[in-house]
């Protein structure tokens, strides 16, 4: 149970590394697919920081994913905060394209781990 946990949240890491990457290094220009202003690129480069915190505290959790309860729950609060604001977005402003969906998806799906996370607590701790 803890090693299927700790592979998925390995693997689901890789997406804010790349993304991280790719971002800092093609700036908005790359996802908006024309030119963008200065201060937008560098709130774009400078946001996307955050995909490489977040894959690094995922790091840091996979080791210990059972001890981590109080860290995961926060992140992971975040990131579906994050995909509400993508809802909003899609009401708002219109239908981001097939990759932003995804991320969305991913982003509402996440919240399952905090209750394989809770078991996985609970049986170490009767240990």
């Amino acid at each position: 149970m803890k090693l299927g946990l700790q592979i998925i949240l390995g693997l689901l890491s890789l997406i804010p590394l790349a993304l991280g990457i790719q971002n800092i290094g093609g700036g908005a220009e790359v996802l908006a697919g024309a030119p963008v202003s200065a201060a937008l690129d560098s709130q774009f480069r400078y946001l996307s920081t955050f995909y490489l915190a977040l894959t690094g505290l995922i790091w840091w959790m996979i080791p210990n994913i059972e001890r981590h309860t109080v860290p995961l729950r926060i992140l992971i609060g975040a990131v579906f905060l994050g995909g509400l604001a993508r809802a909003y977005s899609l009401l708002q402003i219109g239908h981001p394209g097939p990759d932003l969906y995804t991320g969305m998806l991913i982003e509402f799906a996440l919240i399952t781990v905090i209750p394989w996370q809770a078991i996985l607590a609970k049986r170490v701790s009767k240990t």
